[in-house]
């Protein structure tokens, strides 16, 4: 698969911002508008990619280069450009043999859109993914009925889903924009609405992707809220610290580091070293101090994913960081216990041993559960997304941790801690053992049997 980006328009509604650089470059929390596109078509494995450029086009040859993040970039010049993008989309006809995804520059856009078109068999000149959900007015609507567009346009009436701005397309396509400029059109949607009228043009549903159609500074502003808010993983925070209290927080940081020159990397070393620092707090009996430092820390720990997300700066070494977690995680316990030792004698240590044993052995169940069925043991079923809530975590030992510095009975603390993680191990045991049981139960089945029953 290959890609064809429109990436020639000046964006005149931005008035000053594009007047010395081109809309593709306006950045958006830390990158520009075409970078977002180049990385997320990187994501799905397409390699070979060609730009549309027209005003200011040495700019964008020059900023992006011809191997952007592994990407083999071809510039292709339209020299009607101002025209509209219909003349843009022209530029690259003598280009594409076989099908390919077309996307607009000033878009950006959840990258499960690319892998839903992708996954489309193309039995038609085009295949436009469509949502029916939350769009604004301004944006180019669409008439689709069983599956094929009847309508496309900003003002048709009715209509029942709008333009994501993303395509994937056979190269008949290019016939009908052809057709489209010799009837005195100059926008990519006639060339959409003639293959329309042909019974060609059809629609894929992507409700529930983000997406949004960056044309001025307050889409600029949105946008950005946009990314922020899908920094999130997919199936979303865990514990109800992590969702009510640590989420807002970390997506109010990250919405203004975001255009900073922090690095994810650099979020995980401090992260470590408060969280070493903590470790000796507790050791050295200040234990107040230290618990509400644990909450800090909680927040940074989840600002370096974030940051990483929406800079597209991921990277496999960044996985690393969920050891080094777990390591100070142990470390506050253990810390603890050996402080209260000192008067206690062993039974702090008894309780952070088993405490340490449980959460070791309930994390277990629950990657070995990830990693056999494909899918988060916490987003399983109903019951699992509900106790994912209050199961044992970092967040919910440290509100333990907490009010027994408060109250100044710190030993509770690990007894609660204790109790905690041993019920956590019990019911991922038992779901995870249960889940994955049914799932050898069905893979006996034959496929006569499965008719049968």
């Amino acid at each position: 698969m290959h890609a064809l980006v429109l990436a020639a328009g000046q964006g005149n509604r931005f008035e000053e911002l594009t007047r010395h650089k081109p809309k593709p470059l306006l950045r958006i929390a830390g990158l520009s508008l075409l970078e977002r596109v180049l990385r997320n078509l990187k994501a799905v494995g397409i390699q070979d990619v060609w730009v549309v450029v027209g005003y200011k086009a040495d700019l964008i040859r020059k900023e992006i280069g011809e191997n952007y993040v592994g990407l083999k970039i071809r510039f292709v010049e339209a020299s009607n450009w101002e025209k509209g993008n219909l003349y843009s989309f022209l530029a690259a006809k003598e280009i594409f043999q076989s099908n390919f995804i077309l996307c607009m520059c000033d878009h950006i856009f959840d990258v499960d859109i690319l892998r839903t078109l992708i996954d489309c068999e193309l039995d038609s000149a085009l295949i436009l993914a469509v949502d029916r959900k939350g769009y604004a007015s301004d944006d180019t609507k669409v008439l689709e009925q069983d599956g094929k567009i009847v309508e496309i346009g900003k003002s048709i009436n009715p209509s029942n889903c709008v333009d994501t701005g993303l395509f994937l397309c056979s190269p008949k396509m290019f016939k009908y924009a052809e057709e489209a400029a010799r009837r005195g059109a100059v926008e990519l949607a006639d060339a959409v609405r003639i293959a329309a009228l042909n019974g060609d043009a059809r629609v894929v549903d992507i409700s529930g992707c983000f997406w949004a159609d960056i044309d001025t500074k307050r889409d600029l502003e949105r946008g950005k809220r946009l990314l922020v808010k899908n920094t999130q993983k997919k199936r979303g925070a865990s514990d109800f610290v992590a969702h009510f209290f640590n989420r807002p927080i970390e997506n109010t940081i990250v919405y203004h580091i975001s255009d900073l020159r922090v690095t994810p990397h650099q979020l995980t070393i401090a992260t470590n070293v408060l969280a070493w620092i903590v470790t000796y707090l507790f050791f050295s009996g200040h234990l107040l101090v230290g618990s509400i430092l644990t909450f800090i820390v909680g927040i940074m720990d989840g600002l370096d994913g974030k940051l990483a997300r929406i800079k597209g700066q991921e990277t496999k070494l960044g996985r690393m960081e969920h050891a080094f977690d777990l390591l100070f995680e142990f470390s506050w316990l253990i810390a603890l216990a050996l402080f209260l030792s000192r008067t206690e004698g062993l039974l702090p240590l008894e309780l952070c041993l088993f405490s340490l044993m449980f959460i070791a052995f309930y994390r277990f169940c629950y990657d070995q559960f990830s990693r056999t069925m494909k899918v988060s043991l916490d987003i399983y079923e109903r019951f699992e997304r509900a106790f994912r809530r209050v199961a044992g975590r970092r967040n919910i030992y440290n509100i333990y941790i907490l009010i027994g510095a408060i109250f100044n009975v710190p030993l509770y603390s690990l007894l609660g801690i204790l109790l905690h993680s041993a019920l956590t191990a019990i019911v991922y045991a038992y779901r995870a053992s249960v889940h994955m049981y049914r799932a050898d139960k069905l893979n006996k089945f034959t496929p006569k049997e499965k008719r049968k029953d």
